[in-house]
């Protein structure tokens, strides 16, 4: 199947995010995807938001609506990040999957909050349940989702490639600093290949976050990529055949060895 990384830089505006994303799954639809992954903070920038809290309230059960119409409307699986209300706390950090029929498949609270690099996201935002993990099936292939910083700890992308994850979705406002282009690009590599996976990393691109989106396959060589582009696509082909070859000739998830029962254990 075929995989859109859609790359833009959101606003403060809800609609006005969710426009774009329309505009891009409609151009993924025509590259023949199956899927378009959007960034976190596809619904909306939170250094951007005036009152997050009132727009969360107000807008989260819209936003997800939308991204059903829309996916609906293209006939495209689509996976974009925003912020869901958590009763009197700070919202959730969290990721909607629908199908092509516009149904939720999964949904997933941001484990890991960004508390590094002089930034606190857990002042402002509730951290989902540690144990969970969202896994979903599409068009023959298992996917992982995972946002941001949580792609900074391997043993949560390990857990979701031995649910059987075939590709691993990651999007993020990866925020610009010393260091942290080459940081995005060697983690996305390493995840993809210590778990030999398909990674597809959606980045938000502006004024304070990266971009480099792009999709890496399970030997972590770049397919395709975008750079520090306001906005861009790419589309490419993603196979459960790949995934077979590289563990053919490097199974580590069959010589793995921490973690495994010894033969007689419980």
């Amino acid at each position: 199947m075929k995989i859109s990384v859609g790359q833009f830089d959101p606003s403060g505006d809800v609609f006005e995010n969710l426009e774009t994303m329309d505009r891009l799954a409609g151009s993924a639809k025509a590259d023949g995807a199956d899927l378009v992954l959007f960034p976190e903070e596809s619904m909306l920038a939170i250094r951007k938001a005036a009152d997050l809290s009132a727009a969360v309230t107000r807008d989260w059960s819209r936003f997800v609506q939308r991204l059903s119409f829309i996916a609906a409307g293209h006939g495209i699986a689509v996976v974009a990040g925003g912020y869901e209300p958590n009763g009197e706390e700070n919202p959730f950090n969290t990721v909607v999957a629908v199908d092509a029929k516009g149904t939720i498949v999964t949904t997933y609270r941001k484990i890991h909050l960004y508390d590094a690099f002089s930034f606190k996201e857990s002042e402002r935002i509730t951290a989902g349940a540690p144990e969970q993990r969202a896994v979903f099936e599409l068009g023959g292939l298992k996917f992982g989702v995972m946002t941001c910083y949580d792609i900074r700890f391997p043993e949560l992308a390990r857990d979701l490639a031995l649910e059987g994850a075939d590709v691993l979705l990651v999007g993020a406002a990866w925020y610009k600093g010393e260091h942290k282009v080459d940081h995005w690009r060697t983690l996305v590599k390493a995840r993809a290949v210590e778990n030999t996976v398909w990674v597809a990393a959606a980045g938000t691109s502006g004024a304070a976050t990266i971009g480099y989106s792009g999709v890496i396959d399970p030997m972590a060589q770049p397919v395709d990529y975008l750079a520090d582009e306001a906005e861009g696509l790419v589309t490419v082909e993603v196979t459960r055949k790949r995934v077979d070859e590289v563990r053919e000739f490097l199974p580590v998830l069959a010589n793995r060895r921490i973690g495994v029962p010894a033969p007689g254990d419980a």
